[in-house]
């Protein structure tokens, strides 16, 4: 098993992003298991063809997100799957309604501008 990823310099997303959805992506297929090393920001950097900057912020995401980790000298690692991104997202949900409540919205107003988001997110 091994990394698998290209970045194309005229796609509409940005390299980073690129970077850090094809990671993203695999490890949550377990194309990349958990445990699994991955390179070193300057020698993927390198191997894309990208900036060591890019490949760091992709990095920082995913840790971010609770796909990788980071375990000092020893490397950046596929972390094992959590509930951090259900944790996440429910920060992320109460911070919204916090925010809705406060710009006095009512409960259905704050829910069809949440549906709204989610719609223009994943489509439908």
């Amino acid at each position: 098993m091994a990394l698998h990823l290209t970045v194309d310099p005229d796609a509409a997303e940005p390299p980073f992003e690129q970077i850090r959805a094809a990671i993203a992506g695999q490890a949550r297929s377990g194309a990349l298991p958990v445990g699994y090393k991955l390179p070193t920001v300057r020698g993927f950097a390198e191997e894309l063809g990208v900036a060591a900057n890019t490949v760091a912020k992709a990095y920082r995401a995913l840790e971010t997100d609770g796909v990788i980790e980071t375990r000092g000298r020893h490397g950046t690692f596929v972390a094992a799957p959590g509930d951090t991104a259900a944790r996440e997202a429910a920060a992320a949900a109460a911070t919204f309604a916090q925010r809705a409540h406060r710009l006095g919205l009512d409960r259905a107003a704050a829910l069809a501008a949440a549906e709204e988001a989610l719609r223009a997110t994943y489509g439908g």
